[in-house]
């Protein structure tokens, strides 16, 4: 479904959710939300604000702290972060998206 809908094939994607679930698929994968779409590094919400605090040089014990979640999570975030813009090291994530701030 997410390969139809990078596509923006619509339609093709709709019928192919029909003839699944009329073959009995309960769970059908809808894609990337719209605002992860509308990034232009595809980043999710939470991982924008990860990304944000990550430019602001705050450590992931920080970030967690300022997101109110685990430093376990904070992690997995960055790993995603780094994945998507493809970079090594989260000072490189921050070069490579300083002209988004």
């Amino acid at each position: 479904m997410s390969i139809l809908t990078g596509l923006g094939a619509d339609p093709a994607c709709r019928i192919a959710r029909q003839r699944l679930r009329a073959l009995g698929a309960r769970s059908i994968p809808i894609g990337p939300r719209a605002a992860t779409r509308a990034h232009p590094f595809r980043l999710t919400r939470r991982e924008h604000e990860v990304l944000d605090l990550i430019r602001a040089d705050l450590t992931n014990a920080e970030i967690a702290a300022k997101l109110f979640i685990s430093a376990k999570t904070v992690d997995h975030h960055v790993s995603a972060i780094l994945a998507k813009l493809g970079v090594p090291t989260r000072a490189a994530a921050a070069r490579r998206t300083a002209a988004e701030r």
